[in-house]
């Protein structure tokens, strides 16, 4: 390979690099806008009265497949039963 085609080759990975680390740096600040919305909208929800903990439960379970959140509750069930805390 020829000093003239490593320089090419060097380029094209440079402008290439360059994009990838443009296309992060474009990503990383929309998730940060997008962090700064899903704060503001618990705020918000704060404000109006509702409790904190039970709306990021409710949003976790929301993502899980209903058969684990079954699973799950089952479970706690069955530990709060032998806990006497049924």
């Amino acid at each position: 390979m020829d000093q003239q085609s490593s320089d090419a080759s060097y380029r094209v990975t440079a402008d290439e690099l360059r994009q990838f680390i443009e296309q992060i740096e474009s990503l990383e600040a929309e998730k940060k806008d997008i962090a700064d919305r899903i704060k503001e909208t618990y705020a918000e929800s704060k404000a109006r009265g509702y409790d904190q903990k039970a709306l990021k439960s409710i949003v976790s379970l929301r993502k899980k497949d209903k058969d684990e959140v079954a699973e799950q509750e089952a479970i706690l069930e069955v530990y709060k039963e032998a806990l006497g805390m049924t």
